[in-house]
């Protein structure tokens, strides 16, 4: 993976409830920054993607490629120029290694649940 091509800056980031260390109660859950400031690649999907995720009842609208990290997860969710974006499925690793970058299919807003 060419460093250049990684021009943009994302933030993953999962939802945790957080936990009062006195009382012990849990509080209103929120999203937390995983990676903050994470190089990616971003770009729309192609014509063809699009109508093969509107095929598959997909609302896939970007792919976001960034080098690996493993516990990148479906429940959690990307911040780009301010969008939101939900993770659509498992992230992919590459061909080769399975170990150089993953490609993340993303879809504009938050998922329920």
């Amino acid at each position: 993976m060419q460093a250049g091509k990684l021009r943009h800056r994302i933030d993953i980031e999962e939802k945790t409830t957080p936990r009062d260390p006195v009382t012990g109660e849990y509080g209103e859950p929120q999203w937390v920054a995983r990676w903050p400031k994470c190089p990616a690649r971003v770009e729309p999907l192609s014509a063809r993607d699009l109508v093969a995720a509107q095929a598959a009842q997909s609302e896939a609208s970007a792919r976001m490629v960034i080098r690996y990290r493993s516990g990148v997860l479906p429940t959690m969710r990307i911040v780009y120029r301010g969008e939101i974006y939900s993770i659509e499925g498992p992230p992919l690793e590459d061909p080769n290694s399975g170990l150089e970058y993953l490609t993340i299919i993303v879809s504009k807003g938050i998922k329920d649940g």
